[in-house]
């Protein structure tokens, strides 16, 4: 089965398992069961499917706001030069403070979201960034405060 179509094919019960373990990955099997209505059978093997689908691709941590409000972070469009993207994509994979990194349509060819401990850390990576071989100019925005914020919630 493609992904597309496992996307398609989940169910109200698939859809409740996700959303509570987005909300708490290590909830409990016999939570979610109690929580969604079904046996806890049913509930270990949607997960088993949904992970084997690739619907579930793993668990992750996340900070707590505090944490990551102690943080600096920036988005920084990056034009590069024709033919050099997947030279760029390799060097800038080894930057670890970068949290996402995106191809765009429009003035630039990539925006990534950058996240460091301090001002001056955030001033080494940008010109770190700026100096890769490929990259023919920059722009930064520092986020200031966050307004809404989903993370990676689907649902």
């Amino acid at each position: 089965m493609n992904k597309r179509t496992a996307v398609q094919n989940l169910d109200d019960i698939d859809l409740k398992i996700i959303t509570l373990l987005q909300d708490d990955a290590r909830t409990s099997t016999a939570r979610l069961a109690k929580e969604i209505g079904v046996a806890r059978t049913t509930v270990m093997a949607r997960i088993a499917r949904l992970e084997r689908d690739g619907i579930i691709a793993g668990y992750s941590l996340r900070l707590g706001r505090d944490v990551i409000d102690g943080f600096v972070q920036a988005f920084v469009s990056i034009t590069v030069e024709a033919r050099s993207g997947p030279d760029v994509i390799r060097k800038l994979s080894k930057i670890v403070e970068i949290q996402m990194l995106c191809s765009v349509s429009g003035e630039f060819d990539y925006m990534l979201l950058l996240q460091a401990p301090s001002p001056a850390r955030l001033d080494k990576l940008l010109d770190e960034i700026g100096s890769i071989d490929g990259v023919a100019r920059t722009r930064t925005s520092i986020v200031l405060s966050r307004k809404i914020e989903r993370g990676s919630q689907l649902f």
